[in-house]
Parts: C-alpha cells; sequence; structure tokens
C-alpha cells in the first residue's frame, strides 16, 4: 500500500546538518495539494532517479502544477498523469558551517631548501555556505551519493588537502619560512578550491592554517642536525669532554679507585687528562682521515637498492620512496623490490 505523505516538512533540523532526507530511506509517496513546509533557513529539493526538480524555498507551500512545473512533467512521465509519485525531498540548510576541521590523513612529501627532503602535516579549518541547493543536491548527493554532514565535509577536506599540497609544492620555500606564510598559504589555497567548491554548489567564506608540522622522523633530523650545529668541531668537543672527565676523577680526593687514590695528584690528573685529549684527537683526526680516504676509494654501485640509494643521498628508506612514488626519481620495481640508478639519483639530486 503507497505511503501518502500529506506534509512535507523538517522541523528539527540541527545546526550541524547541511543535509536532511525525507523520508530517510526510499522513496516517499506524494501527490497534488501535499503541504511543504520549508524554515526561513532551508531550502527543499525534490530528487527523482539522479537529478534534481523543483525547488521551494522558506514557506508554506501546496503542491500544484503551478508551482511544481517540473514535478508535473515528471508524472505525467512516470504515471502517467496519476498520482501518487514517488520521490525524495532534500532540505538544505542555508546557514554557514563555521570552524570545519581539514587536515592531511597522511604526511606530505615536498623538496625543502634547507633540509632537502621532508615530510609534513597540516591542519586548519574553514567556513562554507550552500549557495546553490539544486546544484548541491545534483553534484554532491546525486553524483556522489552522499548527505550526512560527515561524509560530506569528509569530501570536502580532501579537495583542499590535494589543492593545498599544490601550492606548496608550487610555493618553494623552506620548512622553517613557513609559519610566517600561514596567513599567505591560506590566502592561496582559498583561491584555488572556491572554484571547485563553486561548481558543487558551495561557497568557500574562509579557510585558515592553523599548524603545519615535520613528522616524528623529519623531527628528529631536525633535531640532530641542530645538535652538531650546536656541538661544531667535534674533535674539540671530544677533547673538552675527557679533559673534563678526569678533571672530576682527580677532584674527587681520596675515593678509591680514584687517580689521587692512587698517588696521583690533582696536577697529575690535569696532565694526564692533557696528554689523553691530545691522543684522542691525533685519533679522531686519524680517524676522518681514514674514513674520507675509504669513501673516496669506495665504489659506488651504478644499480642500488632502495638502502643503498638511501645511503647514498643520506636519507631514510621512506624518503627515497616517497619520491620515487611522487614520480620525482626513476626507479625500476622488480616484484615488490625497487632498483635505482646512480644516473638517476645524480640527476634528481642536481635539479
Amino acid at each position: 500500500m503507497a505511503r501518502i505523505i500529506d506534509v512535507i516538512e523538517v522541523p528539527n533540523q540541527g545546526q550541524d546538518e547541511m543535509v536532511r532526507r525525507l523520508p530517510e530511506f526510499g522513496s516517499g509517496d506524494y501527490r497534488f495539494g501535499s503541504q511543504v513546509i520549508v524554515r526561513e533557513f532551508q531550502q527543499a529539493v525534490f530528487f527523482r532517479d539522479g537529478k534534481s526538480y523543483d525547488t521551494f524555498g522558506p514557506g508554506r507551500h501546496t503542491i500544484t502544477t503551478a508551482n511544481a512545473p517540473l514535478i508535473t512533467d515528471l508524472i505525467r512521465q512516470v504515471t502517467e498523469g496519476k498520482t501518487p509519485f514517488t520521490a525524495e525531498v532534500y532540505f538544505v540548510s542555508m546557514r554557514e558551517f563555521l570552524d570545519q576541521k581539514w587536515g592531511t590523513a597522511e604526511p606530505i612529501a615536498l623538496r625543502d631548501t634547507d633540509l632537502g627532503l621532508v615530510r609534513l602535516r597540516a591542519f586548519g579549518t574553514f567556513s562554507l555556505q550552500i549557495s546553490d541547493p539544486a546544484l548541491f543536491v545534483n553534484k554532491v548527493v546525486g553524483a556522489q551519493g552522499l548527505y550526512q554532514t560527515t561524509q560530506i565535509t569528509q569530501f570536502l577536506r580532501g579537495i583542499i588537502v590535494a589543492k593545498l599540497t599544490d601550492l606548496l609544492g608550487t610555493l618553494g620555500k623552506g620548512l622553517f619560512d613557513l609559519p610566517s606564510l600561514y596567513d599567505e598559504i591560506g590566502a592561496g589555497a582559498k583561491a584555488k578550491v572556491q572554484d571547485d567548491f563553486a561548481n558543487l554548489g558551495i561557497q568557500l567564506k574562509a579557510l585558515y592554517v592553523n599548524s603545519i608540522s615535520p613528522t616524528e622522523e623529519t623531527g628528529k633530523a631536525i633535531d640532530d642536525r641542530a645538535a652538531m650545529g650546536a656541538i661544531g668541531d667535534m674533535q674539540k668537543y671530544l677533547q673538552y669532554q675527557t679533559a673534563r672527565g678526569i678533571r672530576d676523577a682527580a677532584a674527587s680526593g681520596g675515593a678509591a679507585g680514584s687517580l689521587a687514590g692512587a698517588g696521583v695528584g690533582l696536577g697529575a690528573g690535569v696532565g694526564m687528562g692533557a696528554a689523553m685529549a691530545q691522543v684522542l684527537g691525533q685519533a679522531a683526526g686519524a680517524g676522518q682521515a681514514a674514513a674520507a680516504a675509504a669513501g673516496a676509494t669506495a665504489a659506488v654501485p651504478e644499480i642500488m637498492t632502495l638502502s643503498e640509494a638511501a645511503g647514498y643521498m643520506r636519507v631514510g628508506e621512506e624518503d627515497v620512496l616517497a619520491v620515487i612514488q611522487s614520480g620525482e626519481l626513476k626507479a625500476k620495481k622488480i616484484g615488490t623490490s625497487y632498483r635505482i640508478s646512480k644516473k638517476a639519483i645524480d640527476e634528481y639530486l642536481s635539479s
């Protein structure tokens, strides 16, 4: 038996609901004379077979041939002029939706002017308002099959992240320069995104960047680099640490096992410290020279594995994999393994 719906309304549409479908599942059975009640913040769109028909603005409406011409044509086509007719009605909220969150589900791999290759995460907020309910229902509800707010915002976040990734790639700024450019990045991303939103019947009101930060691996690499920069001359650092350790031992007095307890005075301890620092310095210098000689004479393979390529480029394997998958570094995949030529790596590093 047909479900005849005489009053079509959604009186309790929440402030965070972009769309409410009536009925929630299946299609409703409507007929001429049915009352359509639309609140001030709503518009009601009749939808059937992947296409939107008449749209009703705020107020009380009676479905007649006068105010529902497209529905009249639909009835003639599918019911041979008889009623009721089946359709879904989407009550679209015309409110502005504030403080919507966006963020990168996966890190973005970018070439950095200071660090070479970095992996970043970005987060922010945006606000929107549906500007064309019929177009919105056609493109988002009909084409994408989405009408729940969480589904719609997830779809829109994907557009924002895609455009932001493209913008950061063309911007060419280093990680340490990005915090001072959040406003510019937000404005640029909004300019790139708003046309895509408009094609969906949505107006992008604002877009903000709240954070662009490195992943844990990239952050550790930055900390290690900063620590090395703070140390400066490694040989002098080792000499200082050795002398300090011997000084502390000599100053410990007659404690068992200390240099002073063995009859060695402070002067002897300091002298030994200086001697040991000199020996360590010479050993460190010799080790560095040997390593340099070994590096100069070691043959670099023409074809490398992922691990060898990472060692040659002095980055992590995941970073090499990221530039391979982005197409920036040419490589051959054999089964589950990659082979990369030295020539391809040299060309990438010099580009």
